[in-house]
């Protein structure tokens, strides 16, 4: 492509940017050739003109496209340059959250400042086994990958880790042997892998400090070797240290901070075992405290120091030495703090003898005081001939203390890498290691000195080492794809590496200038300037002369001369060493002999490996001298020189950790420090050898798959090579030869051929896309208007229609409007000449009519007239004569005028006399109305109160007759039907009492009138018309003289006021006292019944209850006799009353018949009336209560004995059997004296008072019904109460059980088991204390049966006696067969036999030996059968031992074949089925009831006589558990290789492969050429195999269904957490096609009847994530239905997908950051654990259902291959 092709119109590109490195633009205008700028477009809309040189070739980098962006692996993107890969990085760790990227062989790490739950047990096995290329990027994928080849290969590895401090370098060699812990545990039971973990907290405790960039940075450099055997177990570990940072434990910079150790020591000086350390804060220790602030955010040292000591006890470091270590630092921590005095002459220094620090130090090291603070003062100077001592100044005594406080700290550092070593040395020959090198990176800082110069001297010599690596593999790629190889120029630093190392180089001279006794700074920089001068590598600062420039690889690096000198010298005054030497603690004393090696790594080194021959980190010290020893420099390059041979000797892997922020914050990226790492650390420089090559390699399936598209459709058709038509393909499009070559399996590309590709696809499925919309919208447009023109043709024609049709009818209507007006204008004239006529026909009858009526009136009415003129005309002559008469007599007594207004007054007397009557005659009518409502009410109030307590009685009645089961029950249902039937009876006389109260009511009206009448009328008898018309009104009769009372006065005045009145109530009285008759004779009737009922029921069966029965009956005749006795009393008292009533109305009548007086007494007698009917309804109830307690007691006297048997039955008459307190009857007792104290003054109504007394009794019996239905509530909410209780108890109950159950899951597999099996213990011990009770019952009532059985026996020994000569008969027949029958009995007794020597031979030939084929054709489980046969006679025997023995024998054959076929699934699945069976037949012939439900008779006679099995019942489950587990283990070993091709990567639906997301790419040299590919089908045929085993094996289907569904969850788990952690699959074609394959999973379900097995439900998760792939992922709406579709996803498993989503095609965007945001927004509220992956490992509990067979044991057939002919059937 030329250049004008590349920089075209819409063409993004890369400019820089002094802010954000790189900033992208658009082009906006095409490029022509002599163009000097580029017009460009900002992201944020600025135009700019950027200028290019064209000659030079200095165009903009080009960006690759949207498709690329986001890969995992750097190399894959078109175009690789530096703005390239730094977008790359950031897109995947801002957005995606993706911390780490391969840059081919490179993994890069960006720490994320931040705990992400991605590394777990469970990330540890998705990764396990796993090409590298497969997974997305992990430090687990590049630990896989390191352990994969050095089991294939047979070659030690190595896995180099580095960066800056900060970037994470410890964390990331952390998890890199945490997971070689987790693959390769060990073999034994050393636990060596926790050992090697366990040595991180120690080393971070001596070795890592706070810094101003990383808050744990490693101070000093590792190289751990992790040996493996030749199974790759882990065996051991040895740890080799390099260059501790010495100078920080008495200096640190601010907001710095010493070694952790310190820290975490003065964090714990409380605890009792400290006190002799003499401890303070961190805050008064100088060496503690020189960098501020104490304390790290989020850190407890305290808690740190305890994970300190657990590590060292775990490594066996004893109590003692750990105190000795703790001492050392408490020591050097108060050698910091002495006190040190200048003298006057300013040359010399003193220290105060009460120094208590200098004291600490020296007992807690144990040295003599006096020499320590002499020493410390002073110096040795020896000469030829003499020896001087030489005061120090103070600071000189200040150096010389630094430096003795760090030659402790390094020789106590050594001292315990130097034990580490043997806590993790072995005596097992080490077969190979894996190497984890946790180094310095590339430092930079404004102050640079010696250590830095020495980090970054390691550096320069591990990116020579990385570069020849990384341009070996390239040359092995080449040559393996057979494509020419051409030298590749890439950077060389061999001459900044020589400019250090060579003779005469940087260390050369610093340390001969340390030779010189008065050697300094500034002379060693002078010789530096002077020698290398002229490198190019060297440079001199301008404005210095102490400091120097190295021109490193990654950047140029100043360094400050001063302190190089005494830092490499490290030196130590021979006296302090001397006096620590005679320390009288040994382990002190043993650190400073010189004859120790500090780091023997070599016995660890000399057993590494056959093929190389690792030494020690540090060289072998000689004796002192006066030089002390090598320098630090020469011991730096010696060990670094061994690191390099043993790298060089390994095949190396990478690990690059960036740091994106100096800040230390989650998830922010700077460019800049991104940068500055990337071109320190060697990314970019492997980026620039793979783009000086060809980096864009594409295997030829993808390359076709992906770019089919260009070829035309007669080339796709040819049955050619797909080699032979990519071929084709690239030489037409891309013309020059040199920018791809065809290898053996891929097509490698020059830099940007694949985004040229891209770009010609794109073009094509734009032009493709053009070309569908015409065609679409051209046949969108003609389908419009050949529906509108068809749509326009059909309305005409229906409009056409209309008007016609309308036409039509409007003239059919004007047709019929005429004719309907000619008919109704002749109607309206005929009808209008008919009313008229009939009007006048009319109107003359009525005028006539009225004529003669009038003339009649009128003859009448002149009749009538002259009869009444005649009449009034005598009656007023009459009246005249009496006027006249009396006008004389009063003219002859007084004036006329007095007579006249005596007439007047008496005329106004009357007249307010009547107003006064009318006014209270309304008040009594008012009175009266309110008092009958209240009546009629009260009386509708016990009409419902009846008829409920009838609905309650016949609901008693017929529970009554539903529990009756005998004779005498259906007696007292019929006694209860009878009482019914009373009681209907009773009711229907309550009714007539109630009709007899209305008829008092309207003789109560009549006598109100006739009040009425004798008020109008004062001072005159009514006339006998007057008295007949009323007592013809009223509905009663009126009583006669006889009835009315005792005294002859009341008589007497009766009689002055008629002698009619006085038989007011003499007919009701009668009806009463008959109707009292009439239920006394009714209740002699029911005491004859009874009494011939108890005749009756004599059976002795019934006798208690009859007894029972008998006193409830006296008890209610009791009750009657005393009803009937009130009754009595009650009617005389009403007698009594009523007269008394009587004579009070006829007093009042006879003084002056005034109404005022009539108003009084008739207001008495409601008054009476109403208080009489509270009194009585209060104490009658009260009386009957009373009376029938004290008669029900004195019957219970009597009873005794029949009264205790009856307590417990229920009787017809509820007042019978109710419980009264005695208070309570004392109580009504004295009620009732009140009563009939009180009703001595007044009495009822009626003569014998039947109505109360019968109403009260009605209401009585009502009470009692309803005492007795209380009763019953009562009992039954105790009832509900007690069923609550035992609901509660069985919650909590359940609840423990869930309790225990999530307990459970949150242990180990091991723990799991245990805890079951002491739970199952418990559950059978408790079950077993049940059964016990329960045998104890049987037992007695076996006991009441036998004697029961004794009576029936002599009955049926009776019986045969009259049978004997039959019976005699029918046995000679049966003795003539009976020789056959016994034979049949033996053959069919279900029996083996076999003798006791026999034993291993059935056991041999029926398990051991046995295979399944040879009882295939057989019943299924026929093993299982057999030995329960055998069981079966041993119990028959009663041989207990056989039986021990026997099972015993076949349980540890059974676990013996399953152990040696511990991989066969069929010989797994066979004695599973057979040992469920035996465990079936041992429960289903228990003879237990719960077990032997389904068996038919022949199957109970086989069941167990003697022994009781259930221990080894328990057992069988145990070992039945363990066999489906193993079973499921080998069917998932089977399934797991098959899953991920299987589900995730075949291609079920044709087609679509070729919209797969591109530029993923296979780094892995781990993985074969010929990788084992499955289908569906695989799976699919591999599940038909292993149902139609169990099936055919006779394994129960609930068990089956359970292995199903575990490992449809095992596919689930494993293909889903291997999409999570793949980026190639997140597409939406493997959604689609992952939805089709777990269809076909489910079809097959269907097929095989497993729905109900719950295994589709395990697919959940699988199915959702599919449909989260194919679901749209822009709006909100589209978040909220993800949310609400996605249940069985956990937040973390939906946000990593759409992370790792990739459009499949330029034309399908991203999903946003912001629609993940707002996902999480809306998953916020969901309780869930931080779980990415599923644990593919968990087991769903296993459930053995009893499942009885039908097949009984005489049935079965033994077929003579089976090798048991010393089996005898019984």
């Amino acid at each position: 492509m030329s250049v004008t092709e590349l920089y075209s119109r819409y063409t993004r590109v890369w400019i820089p940017d002094p802010e954000e490195v790189w900033k992208s633009a658009e082009i906006i205008k095409d490029y022509k050739e002599g163009d000097k700028t580029l017009h460009l477009k900002l992201e944020d809309e600025t135009l700019l003109e950027y200028p290019i040189d064209a000659k030079a070739n200095k165009f903009p980098f080009l960006r690759n496209p949207d498709i690329l962006v986001g890969e995992n692996d750097l190399t894959a993107l078109s175009y690789l340059h530096e703005p390239a890969v730094l977008h790359n990085l950031k897109v995947r760790f801002l957005e995606s959250n993706h911390i780490y990227t391969y840059c081919g062989i490179v993994l890069v790490a960006i720490n994320p400042y931040e705990q992400l739950p991605i590394y777990g047990q469970d990330v540890i096995y998705a990764y396990s086994g796993q090409n590298m290329g497969d997974m997305d990027p992990h430090i687990f994928a590049v630990a896989e990958e390191a352990y994969k080849q050095m089991a294939r290969d047979e070659k030690n590895q190595s896995i180099i880790v580095s960066g800056e401090s900060g970037a994470g370098k410890t964390v990331s060699a952390k998890y890199a042997m945490r997971y070689f812990a987790s693959v390769g545990g060990s073999s034994s039971e050393t636990n060596i892998e926790e050992k090697v973990l366990a040595s991180s907290p120690i080393m971070e405790a001596i070795g890592n400090a706070k810094t101003t960039r990383n808050d744990n940075s490693s101070r000093f450099g590792k190289y751990i070797q992790i040996g493996f055997d030749k199974r790759y177990h882990i065996i051991g570990a040895n740890m080799r240290t390099y260059l501790l940072e010495k100078s920080r434990v008495v200096f640190q910079a601010d907001d710095e901070r010493n070694y952790h150790v310190f820290y975490q020591l003065c964090a714990s000086a409380s605890l009792p075992e400290f006190k002799e350390l003499s401890l303070m804060s961190a805050e008064n220790f100088l060496y503690t405290s020189l960098g501020g602030d104490t304390s790290i955010e989020g850190v407890d040292d305290a808690d740190d120091f305890e994970k300190t000591r657990h590590a060292f006890t775990l490594l066996g470091v004893k109590d003692s030495h750990q105190l000795a270590i703790f001492k050392i630092l408490a020591a050097i921590l108060h050698l910091g703090n002495v006190d040190l005095q200048p003298e006057r002459d300013g040359e010399s220094s003193s220290i105060s003898k009460q120094d208590e620090h200098l004291h600490n130090f020296c007992r807690l090291l144990g040295v003599e005081h006096s020499q320590m603070e002499h020493w410390l003062c002073h110096r040795k100077l020896v000469t030829t001939s003499e020896t001087y001592i030489k005061n120090m100044s103070v600071q000189q005594v200040v150096n010389a203390r630094n430096a003795l406080a760090k030659h402790i700290y390094a020789q106590l550092f050594n001292w315990i890498v130097q034990h580490i070593n043997k806590a993790l040395h072995t005596t097992v020959k080490q077969h190979s290691f894996i190497g984890v090198l946790d180094i310095y990176g590339f430092e930079t800082f404004e102050v640079n000195s010696f250590e830095q110069f020495c980090i970054n001297y390691a550096n320069e010599k591990l990116q020579q080492q990385f570069n020849s690596h990384v341009f070996k593999l390239e040359q092995e790629e080449y040559m393996k794809e057979q494509i020419p190889w051409t030298l590749i120029d890439f950077y060389d630093n061999q001459p900044c590496i020589d400019l250090i190392e060579a003779k005469l180089g940087i260390f050369d001279l610093l340390d001969e200038e340390c030779k010189v006794p008065k050697g300094t700074d500034q002379n060693w920089a002078q010789k530096l300037y002077d020698r290398h001068g002229s490198s190019q590598h060297f440079q001199k600062p301008r404005m210095s002369n102490i400091s120097f420039i190295v021109v490193h690889f990654a950047d140029k690096v100043e360094y400050q001369c001063d302190g190089f000198l005494e830092k490499n010298r490290d030196t130590v005054h021979e006296e302090q060493i001397n006096i620590l030497k005679a320390s009288k603690y040994p382990m002190v004393a043993d650190l400073f002999h010189d004859g120790k090696d500090p780091a023997p790594a070599a016995a660890t080194g000399k057993g590494a490996s056959s093929k190389i021959n690792i030494r020690s980190a540090r060289p072998t010290v000689k004796s002192a001298n006066k030089e002390h020893k090598k320098t630090v420099g020469h011991q730096f390059r010696n060990s670094l020189h061994l690191l390099m041979e043993t790298l060089n000797a390994t095949t190396p892997h990478y690990v690059r950790c960036i740091k994106p922020n100096d800040e230390k914050l989650p998830f922010s990226f700077d460019p800049k420090r991104a940068v500055q790492q990337l071109r320190a650390c060697g990314v970019l420089e492997t980026i620039r050898i793979s783009a000086a090559g060809y980096p864009s390699r594409w295997t030829y399936h993808d390359f076709f798959n992906r770019y089919r598209i260009l070829m035309k459709k007669k080339d796709t058709s040819k049955k050619e090579d797909r080699k032979v038509i990519c071929k084709m393909l690239l030489e037409s499009l891309i013309k020059d030869p040199d920018k791809f070559q065809f290898g053996r399996t891929k097509i490698f590309f020059r830099a940007g051929q694949v985004a040229y590709l891209e770009k010609l696809r794109a073009d094509k499925f734009r032009a493709a896309t053009i070309m569908i919309q015409k065609t679409v919208r051209g046949w969108l447009q003609r389908a419009k208007y050949q529906k509108m023109k068809k749509a326009a043709l059909k309305i005409q024609r229906y409009t056409r229609g209309h008007l016609a049709r309308r036409l039509a009818d409007r003239l059919r209507k004007t047709r019929a409007a005429i004719v309907l007006q000619k008919q109704y204008r002749m109607l309206r004239i005929r009808r209008a000449y008919q009313a008229i006529h009939r009007a006048a026909v009319t109107i003359q009858a009525f005028t006539r009519g009225m004529f003669v009526r009038k003339t009649y009136r009128k003859n009448k009415e002149y009749k009538l007239l002259t009869e009444q003129f005649s009449t009034a005309a005598t009656s007023h002559s009459t009246e005249i004569e009496k006027l006249k008469k009396e006008l004389q007599r009063y003219q002859r007594k007084k004036g006329d005028a007095n007579q006249l207004a005596s007439l007047q007054e008496e005329i106004d007397s009357l007249r307010l006399a009547l107003e006064k009557a009318h006014g209270e005659r309304k008040i009594v009518e008012d009175t009266y109305t309110k008092e009958k409502d209240v009546l009629r009410k009260r009386i509708s109030d016990l009409e419902e109160e009846n008829a409920l307590l009838k609905q309650e009685k016949e609901e008693l009645n017929n529970k009554i007759l539903c529990r009756s089961e005998d004779a005498f029950a259906q007696n007292a249902v019929e006694e209860n039907l009878l009482t019914k039937k009373e009681l209907e009876e009773e009711r229907v006389r309550y009714q007539n009492l109630v009709q007899e109260y209305s008829r008092l009511e309207q003789r109560y009206d009549n006598l109100r009138d006739e009040m009425a009448i004798i008020k109008q009328t004062p001072g005159h008898r009514r006339n006998p018309s007057n008295q007949s018309s009323l007592e013809s009104d009223s509905n009663y009769p009126s009583i006669s003289t006889s009835e009315v009372g005792d005294t002859e006065d009341a008589i007497q005045q009766v009689e002055e006021v008629g002698m009619e009145k006085a038989a007011m109530d003499m007919t009701l009285f009668l009806k009463l006292q008959k109707r009292v008759r009439e239920l006394e004779q009714e209740r002699k009737k029911l005491q004859s019944q009874l009494e011939k009922r108890e005749n009756e029921s004599k059976k002795p069966q019934v006798i208690e209850m009859k007894n029972e029965m008998d006193l409830d009956r006296d008890t209610d005749l009791a009750y009657n006799s005393l009803k009937r006795q009130e009754l009595e009393s009650e009617n005389k008292k009403l007698k009594n009353d009523l007269n008394e009533l009587r004579k009070a109305i006829v007093d009042r009548v006879a003084q002056n018949n005034s109404s005022n007086d009539v108003h009084d007494s008739y207001s008495l007698l409601l008054n009476q009336l109403k208080s009489a009917n509270e009194e009585l309804e209060v104490r009658k109830e009260e009386v009957l209560i009373l009376r029938t307690q004290i008669i029900k007691s004195a019957q219970q006297k009597d009873a005794g004995r029949n009264m205790e048997s009856n307590s417990n039955m229920q009787t017809s008459w509820p007042n019978s059997d109710k419980h009264v307190d005695p208070e309570d009857a004392i109580e009504a007792y004295h009620g009732v004296c009140q009563t009939n104290r009180k009703t001595e003054d007044w009495g009822y109504l009626n003569e014998d008072g039947e109505l109360g007394l019968a109403y009260q009794g009605l209401k009585q019996v009502a009470r009692l019904l309803e005492a007795q239905l209380q009763d019953q509530r009562r009992e039954h909410e105790e009832e509900v109460e007690t069923l609550k209780e035992q609901m509660g108890t069985l919650r909590e109950e359940m609840e423990k059980q869930q309790e225990v159950f999530f307990q459970t899951l949150q242990l180990s597999p091991e723990a799991q088991v245990e805890f079951g099996i002491q739970q199952e213990i418990m559950r059978l011990t408790s079950e077993n204390l049940d059964l016990k009770e329960l045998l104890e019952k049987l037992k007695k009532n076996e006991s009441k049966l036998k004697k029961q059985l004794k009576i029936y026996m002599k009955k049926v020994q009776d019986y045969e006696a009259d049978q004997v000569v039959e019976q005699t008969e029918k046995r000679r027949h049966e003795l003539n067969r009976q020789v056959t029958v016994q034979r049949k009995e033996k053959d069919f007794q279900g029996m083996l036999e076999y003798c006791k020597e026999d034993e291993p031979l059935l056991v041999k030939n029926l398990v051991t030996d046995l295979k399944p084929q040879m009882v295939s054709a057989t019943v299924p489980c026929l093993p299982a059968y057999i030995l329960y046969m055998c069981i079966r006679h041993a119990d028959y025997s009663n041989d207990d031992h056989k039986v021990h023995s026997l099972l015993t024998s076949t349980i540890n054959g059974i676990k013996k074949v399953l152990k040696k076929h511990h991989d066969d699934f069929e010989m797994t699945s066979f004695w599973l089925a057979n040992t469920c069976r035996l465990l079936h037949c041992l429960k289903q012939y228990s003879g237990d009831t719960g077990f032997m439900t389904q068996n038919t008779v022949k199957q109970n006679e086989h069941c167990l006589k003697n022994f009781d099995l259930t221990e080894y019942r328990q057992i069988l489950s145990d070992l039945s558990i363990q066999i489906y587990q193993q079973l499921i283990k080998i069917a998932e070993g089977v399934l797991q290789p098959m899953i991920v091709t299987a589900v995730l990567e075949n291609e079920s639906i044709q087609g679509l492969s070729g919209v797969k997301p591109m530029g993923y790419r296979k780094r892995t040299s781990s993985m074969g050429d010929s990788d084992n590919f499955y289908t569906l089908e695989a799976i699919i045929r591999q599940l038909n195999t292993f149902h139609s085993v169990m099936y055919d094996q006779g394994l129960d289907p609930e068990i089956i269904q359970q292995a199903v569904k575990q490992l449809f969850y095992m596919i689930n788990a494993v293909a889903l957490n291997n999409l999570l952690l793949r980026k190639d699959v997140c597409s939406w074609s493997t959604g689609m096609q992952l939805r089709f394959n777990i269809s076909q999973l489910e079809e097959w379900l269907r097929v095989k009847n497993l729905q109900q097995s719950g295994a589709a439900k395990t697919m959940e998760p699988l199915i959702q994530a599919a449909q989260l792939l194919q679901l749209k992922k822009k709006t909100s709406e589209d978040a909220e239905a993800i949310c609400s579709l996605c249940t069985a996803l956990t937040t973390q498993q939906i946000v990593k997908i759409l992370n790792l989503y990739t459009p499949v095609n330029e034309f399908e965007e991203r999903v946003t950051v912001a629609f993940i945001r707002n996902i999480q927004a809306n998953l916020q509220e969901r309780n869930e654990p931080p779980q990415l992956l599923l644990d593919f490992k968990f087991m769903f509990p296993v459930l053995f259902p009893f499942n009885p067979s039908s097949l009984t044991m005489d049935s079965i057939h033994i077929p003579a291959s089976l090798g048991l002919e010393f089996l005898n059937r019984v």
